[in-house]
This record gives structure tokens, C-alpha cells and sequence, in this order.
């Protein structure tokens, strides 16, 4: 069993908090419940918390499941929390305005898959899976004025999103203020000994989670923020399924192996440090290939490309996604051997055809994609968008994008 102090070193990796004075108190109080856990004979209580706003969870979120693995494979005590009461609001800790808020039936239909999701990363047999709706729901009025007195509005107004949405006139609604109390009573309810989260958690995480522990007679908790977020495809901002530069753990392996394959060529070093966990030593030896030349960073990204495959389907689909991609865009016909097939039977307009075989979520996405030139039918592009698709045209091939194709067949 590695020594506490060879423990810190590795669970501190990576967290930072804006400045060193933090950063060291978190460290020394990390060190002391260690040793205070290890006299008492108990694991460390530790949890990350991820609200189901969507159905999937993506590459960014890995990087706070990889630091509850290395506190699993300390033989700590892991929660996965999914956020299905928090849900109901959403964060609004990187929001300059209001989030939509969901229904308890949209939070359920996509909490359902999140478990299966993080067992990707996590050890099944040693994750304990819960739901905030366990606790928040159960709280009353008065319960809510007891929370809300260990706070004042100023320290909640001077966070920087809600300051911004202030000087530029925008409202910030009461119930937004809310999430932080939630989020706060959640490391409450658990008496969670550390909680990790990302830079845009430092509020609810350092000063709720702590204060209200506090409050209610409790240690505060050890915040664990890690310093770096994993850029989307578009290699510049936060990977984010609401800026559409994500790339989803569910995602099919063909599709998952080709939105790695466009990720910029610069973002390959953090891609390879945040999601494999490459050390110092190996991401200065890629950045020199990559300077040098001697690395291609085709050659970098298709193996970065297999890697994630594999973690998350197996390598078997990793090279067949790769196969895929030769065929696409390594010469041949542009087009793989293993699309799907749908059959027309009448003529059909080609936005009503993407509408169906669901390769476009509606009409109105169907023309914009037209409109964009995103639209091809047996490789030409599809200029009109009142254009139509008879059963004299058939065999054809309907591509949309770079990576989804349907072969057309009659019936």
C-alpha cells in the first residue's frame, strides 16, 4: 500500500485553484483526514457529482471519473452521484444566462444510462451509485431558510458569470441561486470527506460544500478541482454537448474514432494527457514529434483515436472504425462498405429522407444542412432543398457530413 504522503502526491496531480496558498491548505488538510481516516480504520468518502441534463456523458467528464479511479485503487470509498434532483435547475456556474429547466421525467429518461456510462472508467464492483434526489427532494421550506441563513447574496452576486450577467442588464433568476445550496448539501447528506469537480465547480465546491458542512457541524470537505478541462473538437473551448463540439461516450465506435480524427492537430498533447493519462516525460516526447515532424499528426491521432475506441467499446471495434475511416478518406469510393440500407418506395423529398432515417433531428435541420452544402447524393452535392428522390434513381447513396451515409434500395 503506497505511504499517504505517495498517496497525495497522485490524488493532488493535476487540481489547482487559482492561487498556491489553497492549493497547499487543501493539500495539508488532504494529508491530515488521511491519517485521521487511517487511525479510525475507514476509507476516505469521496464523490463527483454529474446532473443528467443530457443522455450522455462525454470525454470531458472522464477526466474527474480517472481521479475517482486512483482514489478507488487507494482502497477509498467512491460515489458516483447523479444529480437528479440538482437537474431539475442545472448549474448555472459557466451559464451568462438562465439554463431550461427540465421535468423529472426528462432527468430520469436520461439518468438512466449515466452508471453504465462511468463503468467505462470506474470499477463496478467498487462504485457506489447514488441519486440526489434521495435527500433533496425530502427537504421542506423551512429546511431550505436553515441552508440559505449560512450564506449572504454578495457571495453569490460576485461570482463571475452572475456579475457579467449584471453589468449587461441580464436577469438572474432567485431559483438560480438555489443550485449552489443543493449542490452544497450534497457533500452534507453524504458527509463527503473530498469531492471533486471541474474549475467551473470551484464555487459550489469550495465555498458551499465546505461552509454548509461547516454549518451543520460537519469537517469540511477536502475540494479537489482539477486545473485543466479537455478542449472540444474544435480544440479551443471546454468540450460541451450545448456548443455541439463533444464527442459522447455512446457514440458509435466509427463515430467516436472520426470526431477524434478531427480534433486540431495542437490539442493532441492535452487530448493524450487528460484522457490516457500520459505523464510529463511522454507528452514532451509527442509535442517534439509533433514539432519536428517525425510523428505525423495523423499518425498521433489515429492511435489516439484506437485508444479511446478501445476504452470505450474494445479494440476490435477500434480498427474496424479505423477501416472505416481508411475507406472514407484514404482513397476508394469515399464511401464505406458497411452503411445501412433503407428502401424507398415512392419519390421523397431529400429533407423528408434525412427527417426519417433520423440523419437530421427535423426539417428545419434538414434544410439547414442543404443550405450549408452538407448534403450529397451519390457524391454531388444537393443544392436544393425541394429536391426529390424517385425510384428510378435507385441504388443510391444519401451522405450527410463527412461520416453518415444510407444506402437508398428499392423495395
Amino acid at each position: 500500500m503506497p505511504t499517504i504522503d505517495e498517496q497525495i502526491d497522485v490524488l493532488m496531480s493535476g487540481a489547482a485553484y487559482g492561487d498556491p496558498q489553497t492549493n497547499e491548505t487543501m493539500r495539508r488538510e488532504l494529508k491530515h483526514r488521511l491519517n485521521e481516516a487511517q487511525q479510525e480504520g475507514r476509507p476516505l468518502r469521496v464523490y463527483c457529482g454529474y446532473d443528467p441534463r443530457t443522455a450522455d456523458l462525454h470525454l470531458g467528464h472522464t477526466i474527474t471519473m480517472r481521479k475517482l479511479r486512483q482514489f478507488q485503487e487507494f482502497g477509498h470509498d467512491v460515489t458516483f452521484l447523479i444529480g437528479t434532483f440538482t437537474s431539475l435547475i442545472g448549474d448555472p456556474s459557466d451559464k451568462d444566462k438562465v439554463r431550461d429547466q427540465l421535468t423529472r421525467e426528462q432527468v430520469e429518461e436520461n439518468a438512466r444510462t449515466y452508471a453504465e456510462q462511468a463503468f467505462k472508467i470506474l470499477d463496478r464492483n467498487l462504485t457506489r451509485v447514488r441519486f440526489n434526489d434521495e435527500w433533496l427532494s425530502t427537504l421542506d421550506f423551512a429546511d431550505i431558510i436553515r441552508l440559505a441563513s449560512n450564506f449572504t447574496v454578495q457571495q453569490f452576486l460576485v461570482r463571475e458569470n452572475f456579475s457579467k450577467r449584471i453589468e449587461e442588464g441580464q436577469p438572474i433568476y432567485l431559483h438560480e441561486l438555489f443550485y449552489g445550496l443543493m449542490q452544497g448539501y450534497d457533500a452534507v447528506a453524504q458527509e463527503a470527506d473530498v469531492q471533486i469537480g471541474g474549475q467551473d465547480q470551484l464555487f459550489n465546491i469550495l465555498v458551499a460544500g465546505r461552509k454548509l458542512q461547516e454549518g451543520m457541524g460537519q469537517k469540511p470537505q477536502i475540494a479537489i478541482i482539477m486545473g485543466e478541462s479537455l478542449p472540444g473538437t474544435d480544440g479551443e473551448v471546454k468540450m460541451s454537448k450545448s456548443l455541439g463540439n463533444h464527442i459522447p461516450l455512446l457514440a458509435e465506435p466509427w463515430d467516436m474514432f472520426g470526431k477524434v480524427m478531427s480534433v486540431p492537430d495542437k490539442a493532441m498533447p492535452i487530448y493524450h494527457k487528460l484522457i490516457l493519462g500520459w505523464g510529463p516525460a511522454q507528452v514532451s516526447e509527442l509535442t517534439a514529434g509533433l514539432a519536428d515532424g517525425s510523428l505525423h499528426p495523423n499518425e498521433a491521432k489515429m492511435r489516439l483515436g484506437r485508444e479511446i475506441v478501445s476504452i470505450f467499446h474494445s479494440p476490435e471495434a477500434a480498427q474496424a472504425a479505423q477501416k472505416r475511416w481508411d475507406e472514407v478518406f484514404r482513397g476508394g469510393s469515399g464511401v464505406p462498405e458497411d452503411i445501412p440500407e433503407a428502401t424507398l418506395s415512392a419519390e421523397e423529398r431529400v429533407t423528408d429522407l434525412l427527417k426519417r432515417l433520423n440523419m437530421a433531428a427535423s426539417g428545419g435541420e434538414a434544410r439547414r444542412l442543404i443550405e450549408q452544402k452538407g448534403v450529397r447524393l451519390n457524391d454531388v452535392v444537393v443544392e436544393d432543398v425541394f429536391a426529390v428522390v424517385k425510384p428510378a434513381d435507385l441504388p443510391a447513396v444519401l451522405q450527410v457530413g463527412k461520416r453518415k451515409f444510407m444506402r437508398l434500395v428499392s423495395n
